[in-house]
Protein backbone atom coordinates (compact mmCIF):
# COMPACT_ATOMS: atom_id res chain seq x y z
CA UNK A 1 0.00 0.00 0.00
CA UNK A 2 3.09 2.60 0.21
CA UNK A 3 2.17 3.88 -3.10
CA UNK A 4 -1.24 4.33 -2.18
CA UNK A 5 -0.20 6.61 0.13
CA UNK A 6 1.20 9.80 -2.33
CA UNK A 7 -2.80 9.81 -3.73
CA UNK A 8 -4.89 12.76 -2.12
CA UNK A 9 -7.79 11.38 -0.53
CA UNK A 10 -10.17 12.66 -3.02
CA UNK A 11 -8.59 10.59 -5.86
CA UNK A 12 -7.73 7.43 -3.73
CA UNK A 13 -11.57 7.86 -3.18
CA UNK A 14 -12.57 8.08 -6.29
CA UNK A 15 -9.92 5.00 -7.35
CA UNK A 16 -11.38 2.61 -4.31
CA UNK A 17 -15.30 3.22 -6.04
CA UNK A 18 -14.38 1.89 -9.37
CA UNK A 19 -11.15 -0.64 -9.18
CA UNK A 20 -9.96 -2.93 -6.46
CA UNK A 21 -6.86 -1.72 -4.20
CA UNK A 22 -4.12 -4.43 -5.73
CA UNK A 23 -5.19 -3.14 -9.13
CA UNK A 24 -4.50 0.26 -8.43
CA UNK A 25 -1.10 -0.46 -7.08
CA UNK A 26 0.27 -2.62 -9.90
CA UNK A 27 -1.05 -0.01 -12.64
CA UNK A 28 1.92 2.03 -13.96
CA UNK A 29 -0.02 4.72 -13.99
CA UNK A 30 -0.55 5.11 -10.64
CA UNK A 31 3.57 7.43 -9.50
CA UNK A 32 5.45 6.35 -5.68
CA UNK A 33 5.88 8.43 -3.10
CA UNK A 34 9.11 9.65 -4.75
CA UNK A 35 7.15 10.73 -7.50
CA UNK A 36 7.45 14.88 -7.76
CA UNK A 37 4.07 16.86 -7.35
CA UNK A 38 2.42 17.15 -10.78
CA UNK A 39 2.96 13.23 -11.46
CA UNK A 40 0.37 11.82 -9.40
CA UNK A 41 -2.94 10.60 -10.42
CA UNK A 42 -6.51 13.34 -11.44
CA UNK A 43 -9.50 13.58 -10.05
CA UNK A 44 -11.17 11.59 -12.81
CA UNK A 45 -12.23 7.77 -13.01
CA UNK A 46 -10.58 5.99 -16.65
CA UNK A 47 -12.52 4.27 -19.45
CA UNK A 48 -11.19 2.77 -21.86
CA UNK A 49 -11.84 1.34 -25.46
CA UNK A 50 -10.72 0.75 -28.77
CA UNK A 51 -11.90 1.62 -32.26
CA UNK A 52 -11.55 1.39 -35.98
CA UNK A 53 -10.52 3.48 -38.60
CA UNK A 54 -10.76 2.92 -41.86
CA UNK A 55 -8.39 5.30 -43.79
CA UNK A 56 -9.28 4.71 -48.00
CA UNK A 57 -6.62 4.52 -50.72
CA UNK A 58 -3.30 3.91 -48.85
CA UNK A 59 -0.51 2.44 -50.41
CA UNK A 60 0.86 -1.23 -49.12
CA UNK A 61 3.87 -0.13 -48.76
CA UNK A 62 5.59 -3.09 -47.07
CA UNK A 63 3.88 -5.50 -49.60
CA UNK A 64 4.83 -3.37 -52.47
CA UNK A 65 7.34 -4.76 -55.50
CA UNK A 66 10.04 -2.29 -54.38
CA UNK A 67 11.98 -3.11 -57.90
CA UNK A 68 8.54 -2.21 -60.10
CA UNK A 69 7.96 0.55 -58.63
CA UNK A 70 4.73 -1.04 -58.22
CA UNK A 71 2.42 -0.02 -54.65
CA UNK A 72 -0.96 -1.41 -54.74
CA UNK A 73 -3.76 0.33 -52.58
CA UNK A 74 -5.96 -0.86 -50.06
CA UNK A 75 -8.12 0.13 -47.12
CA UNK A 76 -5.21 0.61 -43.82
CA UNK A 77 -7.78 0.13 -41.16
CA UNK A 78 -5.69 1.63 -37.66
CA UNK A 79 -6.54 0.31 -34.17
CA UNK A 80 -7.04 3.29 -31.89
CA UNK A 81 -7.13 3.02 -27.95
CA UNK A 82 -9.39 5.83 -25.98
CA UNK A 83 -8.75 6.05 -22.59
CA UNK A 84 -11.05 9.26 -21.29
CA UNK A 85 -12.42 10.45 -17.97
CA UNK A 86 -15.41 7.92 -17.12
CA UNK A 87 -18.29 7.11 -14.77
CA UNK A 88 -17.40 3.40 -13.76
CA UNK A 89 -19.70 0.98 -12.14
CA UNK A 90 -18.56 0.85 -8.54
CA UNK A 91 -16.79 -2.60 -8.13
CA UNK A 92 -16.36 -2.83 -12.17
CA UNK A 93 -13.30 -4.85 -13.18
CA UNK A 94 -10.21 -2.52 -14.44
CA UNK A 95 -8.56 -3.72 -17.73
CA UNK A 96 -5.31 -5.86 -17.92
CA UNK A 97 -3.68 -4.46 -21.56
CA UNK A 98 -2.04 -7.32 -23.38
CA UNK A 99 0.91 -6.89 -26.36
CA UNK A 100 3.98 -8.45 -27.69
CA UNK A 101 7.30 -7.37 -28.52
CA UNK A 102 9.62 -9.08 -31.12
CA UNK A 103 12.01 -10.96 -29.45
CA UNK A 104 15.78 -11.21 -29.75
CA UNK A 105 16.22 -13.14 -33.09
CA UNK A 106 15.27 -15.84 -33.81
CA UNK A 107 13.26 -16.01 -30.66
CA UNK A 108 9.22 -15.29 -31.53
CA UNK A 109 7.60 -12.29 -30.22
CA UNK A 110 6.81 -12.47 -26.09
CA UNK A 111 3.22 -11.90 -25.65
CA UNK A 112 3.03 -9.79 -21.84
CA UNK A 113 0.27 -8.39 -19.57
CA UNK A 114 -0.04 -4.74 -17.69
CA UNK A 115 -2.46 -3.96 -15.26
CA UNK A 116 -4.48 -0.96 -15.53
CA UNK A 117 -6.56 1.17 -13.51
CA UNK A 118 -9.34 2.19 -16.46
CA UNK A 119 -12.30 0.19 -16.91
CA UNK A 120 -13.35 -1.23 -20.31
CA UNK A 121 -16.44 0.17 -22.29
CA UNK A 122 -17.20 2.93 -19.36
CA UNK A 123 -19.70 5.53 -20.01
CA UNK A 124 -17.71 9.17 -20.68
CA UNK A 125 -18.13 11.93 -18.26
CA UNK A 126 -18.35 15.64 -18.78
CA UNK A 127 -17.54 16.91 -22.20
CA UNK A 128 -14.95 19.14 -23.96
CA UNK A 129 -12.02 17.63 -23.17
CA UNK A 130 -8.62 18.39 -24.94
CA UNK A 131 -7.65 15.42 -27.60
CA UNK A 132 -3.81 14.01 -27.00
CA UNK A 133 -2.88 11.74 -30.15
CA UNK A 134 -0.46 9.23 -29.04
CA UNK A 135 1.99 7.91 -31.37
CA UNK A 136 3.86 5.07 -29.84
CA UNK A 137 7.57 3.76 -30.79
CA UNK A 138 8.83 1.08 -33.52
CA UNK A 139 7.42 -1.89 -33.30
CA UNK A 140 6.07 -1.15 -29.58
CA UNK A 141 1.86 -0.71 -28.73
CA UNK A 142 -0.37 1.47 -26.96
CA UNK A 143 -0.09 -1.26 -24.08
CA UNK A 144 3.60 -0.39 -23.14
CA UNK A 145 2.85 3.42 -22.35
CA UNK A 146 -0.60 3.34 -19.97
CA UNK A 147 1.72 4.65 -17.55
CA UNK A 148 1.08 8.05 -19.52
CA UNK A 149 -2.47 7.38 -21.17
CA UNK A 150 -4.54 6.76 -17.99
CA UNK A 151 -2.84 9.08 -15.73
CA UNK A 152 -3.78 11.52 -18.40
CA UNK A 153 -7.00 10.55 -18.95
CA UNK A 154 -7.31 10.62 -15.00
CA UNK A 155 -6.69 14.75 -15.04
CA UNK A 156 -9.51 15.55 -18.00
CA UNK A 157 -7.91 14.65 -21.16
CA UNK A 158 -8.74 12.26 -23.74
CA UNK A 159 -5.64 10.00 -24.98
CA UNK A 160 -6.26 8.29 -28.43
CA UNK A 161 -3.64 5.59 -28.77
CA UNK A 162 -2.59 4.59 -32.63
CA UNK A 163 -1.37 0.90 -33.26
CA UNK A 164 0.89 1.87 -36.19
CA UNK A 165 1.62 -2.39 -36.68
CA UNK A 166 5.33 -1.74 -37.59
CA UNK A 167 6.65 -4.26 -39.47
CA UNK A 168 9.62 -6.30 -37.81
CA UNK A 169 12.73 -4.74 -38.33
CA UNK A 170 14.83 -8.07 -37.70
CA UNK A 171 13.73 -9.95 -41.44
CA UNK A 172 12.61 -7.26 -43.56
CA UNK A 173 14.40 -5.11 -46.38
CA UNK A 174 15.55 -1.52 -45.78
CA UNK A 175 12.90 -0.39 -48.06
CA UNK A 176 10.06 -2.25 -46.14
CA UNK A 177 11.83 -1.00 -42.91
CA UNK A 178 11.49 2.87 -44.10
CA UNK A 179 8.15 2.24 -44.58
CA UNK A 180 6.79 3.55 -41.20
CA UNK A 181 8.15 7.04 -41.67
CA UNK A 182 5.97 7.75 -44.85
CA UNK A 183 2.93 6.12 -42.09
CA UNK A 184 3.76 7.76 -39.53
CA UNK A 185 2.33 11.64 -39.73
CA UNK A 186 -0.15 10.08 -42.15
CA UNK A 187 -1.82 7.82 -39.47
CA UNK A 188 -1.15 10.33 -36.90
CA UNK A 189 -3.06 13.43 -39.23
CA UNK A 190 -5.77 10.83 -40.82
CA UNK A 191 -6.53 10.55 -36.94
CA UNK A 192 -6.21 13.65 -35.80
CA UNK A 193 -9.09 14.75 -38.42
CA UNK A 194 -11.85 11.93 -38.06
CA UNK A 195 -11.64 11.78 -34.56
CA UNK A 196 -11.85 15.55 -34.17
CA UNK A 197 -15.66 14.81 -36.02
CA UNK A 198 -15.98 11.85 -34.10
CA UNK A 199 -15.52 12.76 -30.59
CA UNK A 200 -16.82 16.06 -30.93
CA UNK A 201 -18.37 17.10 -27.80
CA UNK A 202 -16.44 14.56 -25.77
CA UNK A 203 -13.54 16.75 -26.48
CA UNK A 204 -12.75 20.16 -27.68
CA UNK A 205 -11.38 19.82 -31.13
CA UNK A 206 -9.23 23.29 -30.87
CA UNK A 207 -7.47 22.20 -27.97
CA UNK A 208 -5.16 19.27 -29.80
CA UNK A 209 -1.96 17.89 -28.53
CA UNK A 210 0.35 15.39 -30.15
CA UNK A 211 3.29 12.92 -28.37
CA UNK A 212 5.36 10.73 -29.17
CA UNK A 213 7.97 8.21 -28.31
CA UNK A 214 11.02 7.60 -30.69
CA UNK A 215 9.47 6.87 -34.20
CA UNK A 216 6.27 8.44 -32.80
CA UNK A 217 8.60 11.50 -31.92
CA UNK A 218 9.32 11.68 -35.43
CA UNK A 219 5.50 11.63 -36.70
CA UNK A 220 4.52 14.10 -34.15
CA UNK A 221 7.03 16.57 -35.13
CA UNK A 222 6.62 15.79 -38.95
CA UNK A 223 2.62 15.23 -38.47
CA UNK A 224 2.47 19.06 -35.92
CA UNK A 225 4.67 21.03 -38.47
CA UNK A 226 8.22 20.24 -39.70
CA UNK A 227 8.35 20.10 -43.59
CA UNK A 228 10.15 16.74 -44.63
CA UNK A 229 13.73 17.17 -47.29
CA UNK A 230 12.90 15.84 -50.42
CA UNK A 231 16.64 14.86 -49.79
CA UNK A 232 16.01 13.08 -46.42
CA UNK A 233 17.48 9.63 -46.22
CA UNK A 234 14.06 7.80 -46.68
CA UNK A 235 12.83 9.39 -49.56
CA UNK A 236 14.21 7.00 -52.33
CA UNK A 237 13.75 3.94 -50.00
CA UNK A 238 9.97 4.28 -49.67
CA UNK A 239 8.57 2.18 -52.91
CA UNK A 240 7.00 4.23 -55.06
CA UNK A 241 7.94 7.62 -54.13
CA UNK A 242 5.26 8.18 -51.66
CA UNK A 243 7.82 9.70 -49.38
CA UNK A 244 8.21 12.47 -51.89
CA UNK A 245 4.32 13.20 -51.27
CA UNK A 246 4.71 14.63 -48.46
CA UNK A 247 7.80 16.18 -48.64
CA UNK A 248 8.09 20.41 -48.45
CA UNK A 249 6.79 21.97 -51.69
CA UNK A 250 4.39 19.16 -52.49
CA UNK A 251 0.78 19.74 -53.04
CA UNK A 252 -0.17 16.19 -51.05
CA UNK A 253 2.09 17.51 -47.80
CA UNK A 254 -1.33 18.21 -46.27
CA UNK A 255 -2.14 14.63 -45.41
CA UNK A 256 1.33 14.26 -43.61
CA UNK A 257 0.01 17.38 -41.14
CA UNK A 258 -2.43 18.42 -38.08
CA UNK A 259 -3.92 21.79 -38.30
CA UNK A 260 -4.17 23.40 -35.57
CA UNK A 261 -1.98 21.26 -32.72
CA UNK A 262 -1.50 23.56 -29.59
CA UNK A 263 1.66 21.44 -28.11
CA UNK A 264 4.24 18.97 -29.12
CA UNK A 265 5.69 16.34 -26.72
CA UNK A 266 8.27 14.02 -28.33
CA UNK A 267 10.42 11.65 -26.56
CA UNK A 268 13.52 10.61 -27.84
CA UNK A 269 12.54 11.80 -31.20
CA UNK A 270 13.87 9.86 -34.51
CA UNK A 271 14.26 11.43 -37.50
CA UNK A 272 18.03 12.90 -36.78
CA UNK A 273 20.19 9.82 -38.30
CA UNK A 274 21.90 9.21 -40.73
CA UNK A 275 20.99 12.40 -42.46
CA UNK A 276 17.76 14.60 -40.93
CA UNK A 277 14.79 13.82 -42.25
CA UNK A 278 13.92 17.68 -42.47
CA UNK A 279 17.44 19.10 -43.76
CA UNK A 280 18.18 22.48 -42.66
CA UNK A 281 15.03 24.27 -42.94
CA UNK A 282 12.44 21.71 -42.30
CA UNK A 283 11.91 22.48 -38.35
CA UNK A 284 11.55 26.01 -38.44
CA UNK A 285 8.01 24.92 -40.10
CA UNK A 286 7.05 23.98 -36.61
CA UNK A 287 4.91 26.91 -34.36
CA UNK A 288 3.77 25.06 -31.69
CA UNK A 289 5.49 25.09 -28.59
CA UNK A 290 7.02 22.13 -27.91
CA UNK A 291 8.65 19.68 -24.33
CA UNK A 292 11.31 17.15 -26.01
CA UNK A 293 12.52 14.56 -23.50
CA UNK A 294 15.55 12.25 -23.76
CA UNK A 295 18.33 10.67 -22.40
CA UNK A 296 22.16 12.47 -23.42
CA UNK A 297 23.23 8.65 -23.67
CA UNK A 298 21.10 7.21 -25.79
CA UNK A 299 22.72 4.51 -28.31
CA UNK A 300 19.19 4.00 -30.66
CA UNK A 301 18.56 7.57 -30.85
CA UNK A 302 21.59 10.09 -30.85
CA UNK A 303 20.92 12.90 -28.63
CA UNK A 304 23.04 15.38 -29.85
CA UNK A 305 21.09 14.67 -33.56
CA UNK A 306 17.84 13.77 -32.05
CA UNK A 307 16.16 16.16 -29.37
CA UNK A 308 18.97 18.75 -28.65
CA UNK A 309 19.39 19.27 -32.67
CA UNK A 310 15.49 19.76 -32.81
CA UNK A 311 15.59 21.86 -29.86
CA UNK A 312 18.37 24.23 -31.61
CA UNK A 313 16.94 24.42 -34.68
CA UNK A 314 12.79 24.59 -34.21
CA UNK A 315 13.58 28.45 -33.64
CA UNK A 316 10.03 29.21 -34.31
CA UNK A 317 8.58 27.31 -31.20
CA UNK A 318 8.75 27.98 -27.71
CA UNK A 319 10.55 25.21 -26.45
CA UNK A 320 11.86 23.19 -23.87
CA UNK A 321 14.31 20.55 -23.53
CA UNK A 322 14.70 17.81 -20.74
CA UNK A 323 17.81 16.13 -20.11
CA UNK A 324 18.09 12.88 -18.44
CA UNK A 325 21.81 12.24 -17.80
CA UNK A 326 23.56 9.20 -18.68
CA UNK A 327 19.82 7.91 -19.26
CA UNK A 328 19.61 5.55 -22.67
CA UNK A 329 16.65 5.33 -25.24
CA UNK A 330 14.37 3.17 -23.05
CA UNK A 331 12.33 6.14 -21.36
CA UNK A 332 8.95 6.02 -22.07
CA UNK A 333 7.60 2.31 -21.35
CA UNK A 334 5.95 0.94 -18.42
CA UNK A 335 8.27 -0.80 -16.32
CA UNK A 336 9.05 -4.48 -17.95
CA UNK A 337 6.47 -6.59 -17.14
CA UNK A 338 6.94 -9.89 -15.24
CA UNK A 339 6.68 -11.75 -18.49
CA UNK A 340 9.88 -9.55 -19.96
CA UNK A 341 12.18 -10.10 -17.21
CA UNK A 342 13.92 -13.64 -18.47
CA UNK A 343 16.26 -12.25 -20.95
CA UNK A 344 17.76 -8.79 -21.00
CA UNK A 345 16.47 -8.32 -24.59
CA UNK A 346 13.55 -8.07 -23.92
CA UNK A 347 13.52 -5.88 -20.42
CA UNK A 348 15.94 -3.51 -22.36
CA UNK A 349 12.78 -2.93 -24.28
CA UNK A 350 11.03 -0.94 -21.29
CA UNK A 351 14.24 -0.44 -18.47
CA UNK A 352 17.35 1.89 -18.44
CA UNK A 353 20.26 0.49 -17.12
CA UNK A 354 20.54 3.26 -14.50
CA UNK A 355 17.81 5.05 -13.95
CA UNK A 356 14.45 3.41 -12.22
CA UNK A 357 11.88 3.23 -14.56
CA UNK A 358 8.78 4.15 -11.98
CA UNK A 359 10.85 7.05 -11.22
CA UNK A 360 11.66 8.59 -14.87
CA UNK A 361 8.06 7.98 -16.15
CA UNK A 362 7.01 9.80 -13.03
CA UNK A 363 9.21 12.57 -13.77
CA UNK A 364 7.86 12.51 -17.71
CA UNK A 365 4.33 12.71 -15.71
CA UNK A 366 5.22 15.69 -14.08
CA UNK A 367 6.25 17.72 -17.02
CA UNK A 368 3.87 16.92 -19.30
CA UNK A 369 1.22 17.59 -17.15
CA UNK A 370 2.22 21.02 -16.31
CA UNK A 371 3.26 21.76 -20.27
CA UNK A 372 -0.22 20.38 -21.37
CA UNK A 373 -2.02 22.39 -18.82
CA UNK A 374 -0.12 25.41 -19.95
CA UNK A 375 -1.07 25.22 -23.31
CA UNK A 376 -4.15 23.29 -24.17
CA UNK A 377 -6.00 24.55 -20.49
CA UNK A 378 -4.59 28.15 -20.20
CA UNK A 379 -3.36 27.44 -16.86
CA UNK A 380 -0.59 29.94 -16.16
CA UNK A 381 -0.03 28.69 -12.97
CA UNK A 382 1.54 25.71 -14.39
CA UNK A 383 4.39 27.39 -15.93
CA UNK A 384 6.04 27.68 -12.60
CA UNK A 385 6.70 24.46 -12.91
CA UNK A 386 8.64 24.61 -16.12
CA UNK A 387 10.09 27.83 -16.34
CA UNK A 388 12.89 26.03 -13.45
CA UNK A 389 15.42 28.29 -11.45
CA UNK A 390 18.06 26.66 -12.66
CA UNK A 391 18.77 24.70 -15.55
CA UNK A 392 20.78 22.16 -13.73
CA UNK A 393 18.31 20.27 -11.05
CA UNK A 394 21.22 18.57 -8.90
CA UNK A 395 22.42 22.97 -8.66
CA UNK A 396 18.68 23.50 -6.68
CA UNK A 397 18.44 24.74 -3.18
CA UNK A 398 15.33 24.49 -0.82
CA UNK A 399 16.38 26.34 2.47
CA UNK A 400 13.26 24.65 4.62
CA UNK A 401 11.16 26.15 7.57
CA UNK A 402 11.84 24.03 10.91
CA UNK A 403 9.32 21.22 10.74
CA UNK A 404 8.98 20.70 7.44
CA UNK A 405 7.88 17.13 6.66
CA UNK A 406 10.46 15.58 4.58
CA UNK A 407 8.33 14.59 2.09
CA UNK A 408 7.04 17.78 1.02
CA UNK A 409 7.47 19.08 -2.22
CA UNK A 410 9.91 22.60 -2.74
CA UNK A 411 7.22 25.74 -3.41
CA UNK A 412 9.58 27.50 -5.70
CA UNK A 413 9.73 31.16 -5.35
CA UNK A 414 11.73 33.68 -3.91
CA UNK A 415 14.82 32.11 -2.52
CA UNK A 416 14.17 28.27 -3.50
CA UNK A 417 15.77 26.67 -6.22
CA UNK A 418 15.31 23.28 -5.59
CA UNK A 419 12.85 23.13 -8.94
CA UNK A 420 9.22 23.39 -8.00
CA UNK A 421 7.05 20.44 -7.15
CA UNK A 422 10.35 18.09 -6.46
CA UNK A 423 11.83 16.55 -2.72
CA UNK A 424 14.71 17.37 -1.37
CA UNK A 425 17.26 14.98 -2.50
CA UNK A 426 15.29 13.90 -5.44
CA UNK A 427 16.15 16.93 -8.22
CA UNK A 428 18.98 15.03 -9.31
CA UNK A 429 20.41 14.32 -12.73
CA UNK A 430 18.53 16.33 -14.70
CA UNK A 431 19.21 19.93 -17.35
CA UNK A 432 15.90 21.41 -18.29
CA UNK A 433 16.55 24.03 -20.86
CA UNK A 434 13.77 27.14 -22.43
CA UNK A 435 13.96 28.95 -25.52
CA UNK A 436 11.18 31.00 -26.66
CA UNK A 437 9.97 31.25 -30.26
CA UNK A 438 11.92 34.12 -32.57
CA UNK A 439 10.43 37.16 -33.16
Amino acid sequence: MARLKALAPVVFAALLAGATSASVALAPSVPGIDAPQLARLGPHQVGFRTIILEHKNQPDLIGADAAAGQVPLRTRRLKVDLWYPAKARPGAATMTYSASLFGEPPRPSVRFNVRGLAISNARPAGRGYPLVILSHGYSNAPAVMTWLTENLASKGYVVAAIHHEDPNPYVISAEQRAAPNYYRPVDIAFAANVLRRQLNGLIDPAQLALIGYSQGGYGVLAAGGASLDLNGPSMNLVAGGWMKRIARGSPQAAAGKVPGVKAIVALAPAGGLPRSAWGTEGLLDISAPMLLIQGDADPVVDYKTGALAVFENAKNSDRYLLTYRQAGHSIALNPAPLEMRSSLWDIDWFEDPIWRQDRVNAINLHFITAFLATHLRGEASMRSFLDVPTENSSEGTWDAPPGTPWGAFSPGGSGVTLWKGFQRRHAQGLVLRHAGSSP
